[in-house]
């Protein structure tokens, strides 16, 4: 997906920019990329390559020749990023988090007639950021051409820009993405995670709204577009994307994710489906703090069966090869056969996607000695590919398990009765659930409802993107 960090104060934000934008991480695995101002030297940039080694090993040595009072960076699953434009709008640094759906119609209708070049991706396609800062060009001033650029998109652009004298930050039009402001008694940062900037000498300051866009200069924040009035929040950030430390819209992730496993514990419980078990344990490392709200709930011990060895693979959505990312997976997989051999446990994951390496995990879990293994999710079942954030790598919606087991047990049919399927007070979701439990090995297999999603995030319905549970805007 990707995040962003910037920094602008009356003394030297280098470090404050090296540390605020790894501190982003967690969020891109592609590119790394940081871009400083400085009054006398101008502009200086460098982007790395960061799939086989993280961004503080690749920047450190570039540390020595960043100086500036004003700079931008950002992790980027896409495109190398910040890019520095020379327009019509002046001389600016730009970059960007989201997805442009309808990158091919924007540049056939708005640039094929006056000769406009693009530089092409390897794979063809074009630098989404480029395309942004192209359209962000055709309008009257930067505001205007921010807004025309998001009005046009189809999918959400999140955009940081720095110029000589200010940072313009916007969030996209549906604040799908959170942008904090923080503050220090030397100037502003504005960043994706909350806990990046208060680490670095920072306090909260402003969180934009949906489609808002704000100036930052080291004295003060100004709102030059007003927020809109209608927001989709990802609720992914809560459940998996988001750090542990990290608040959006003042939802903690955190404590979201200890309240989410509560509340699948209290429903497993209603129903009637709480099974005679050992331990219950997470599947790490986002699926643990769901695991010990639904221990705690229901009182059964909290175990760690096994743990994934980091130091050499910290990631787990390393590297790209997905034949390669599900070896590293099982090498990570380190057993503790003292809290295997013989229990009942239930794992708790932050999500089902495509089932591929959790299907490895039982059968490492059964290899270990387990008499049983049940599982939940601490989201509902995923039928559709999300289209307004780029973090999905899926090229069908029939890559999502639930999706490709609803076509093995009804075909076209069943696409048709996809809501149903999402129920397991249904028979249709009954059904799913048992074909999956077969393919899988699970004793037992429950998602968390929809309802106790929304419930731990705790914001209001319509304020929360659910798309690729309901798909539903």
């Amino acid at each position: 997906m990707g995040g962003f960090f910037g920094a602008i104060s009356r003394r030297d934000v280098a470090l404050d920019l090296f540390f605020g934008v790894d501190y982003h991480s967690h969020l891109g695995t592609r590119r790394g990329g940081m871009l400083l101002y400085d009054e006398k030297d101008g502009f200086q940039r460098q982007i790395h390559n960061i799939e086989n080694t993280p961004f503080r090993t690749k920047f450190e040595h570039d540390l020595a020749d960043f100086h500036g009072c004003s700079g931008i960076g950002c992790i980027s699953d896409t495109d190398p990023q910040p890019l520095l434009v020379r327009s019509r709008l002046g001389l600016y640094a730009i970059c960007t988090v989201g997805i442009i759906n309808n990158a091919d119609a924007l540049v056939e209708q708005h640039f094929s007639e006056c000769g406009h070049q693009f530089m092409a991706m390897s794979s063809g396609r074009v630098n989404a950021t480029e395309l942004t800062a192209a359209l962000i060009n055709q309008g009257e001033n930067l505001v205007d051409g921010i807004r025309r650029a998001q009005r046009l998109i189809e999918g959400s652009s999140t955009i940081l820009i720095l110029t000589k004298d200010a940072i313009i930050a916007a969030r996209d039009r549906l604040g799908r993405l959170p942008v904090l402001v923080g503050k220090s008694k030397d100037g502003y940062c504005v960043s994706f995670e909350s806990f990046a900037y208060h680490k670095l000498g920072y306090e909260d300051d402003y969180e934009l709204g949906p489609g808002e866009i704000v100036q930052l200069t080291a004295d003060e924040r100004v709102t030059l577009a007003p927020a809109g009035d209608k927001m989709r929040i990802c609720a992914f950030l809560w459940t998996y994307y988001g750090y542990p430390n990290s608040n959006y819209e003042g939802k903690n992730v955190e404590v979201m994710r200890y309240k989410n496993g509560e509340i699948m514990a209290r429903n497993d419980a209603e129903n009637g489906s709480l099974p005679e078990l050992d331990y219950v344990a997470g599947v790490p490392d986002s699926g643990l703090p769901h695991a010990i709200g639904y221990a705690n709930a229901t009182h059964i011990p909290f175990a760690r069966p096994f743990v994934k060895y980091t130091p050499t693979w910290p990631r787990s959505f390393m590297p790209a090869n997905q034949e390669i990312r599900n070896q590293v997976a099982k090498m990570k997989q380190i057993p503790v056969p003292e809290l295997i051999e013989g229990k009942r446990l239930l794992f708790v994951d932050d999500s089902i996607v495509r089932g591929t390496q959790l299907r490895e995990t039982v059968e490492f879990l059964y290899e270990s000695g387990a008499k049983e293994v049940h599982m939940r999710s601490a989201c509902p079942p995923l039928m559709y590919g999300c289209k307004y954030l780029n973090f999905s790598t899926s090229k069908s919606e029939m890559e999502l398990l639930c999706r490709r087991v609803i076509q093995e047990l009804e075909g076209n049919e069943g696409q048709r009765h996809i809501d149903e399927y999402a129920d397991a007070g249904t028979e249709r979701g009954q059904c799913m659930l048992r074909t999956i439990c077969e393919k899988m090995g699970f004793q037992s297999l429950g998602y968390q409802t929809l309802d106790g999603l929304l419930e731990a995030i705790g914001l209001d319905r319509d304020k929360v993107c659910t798309y690729c549970w309901s798909g539903r805007e």
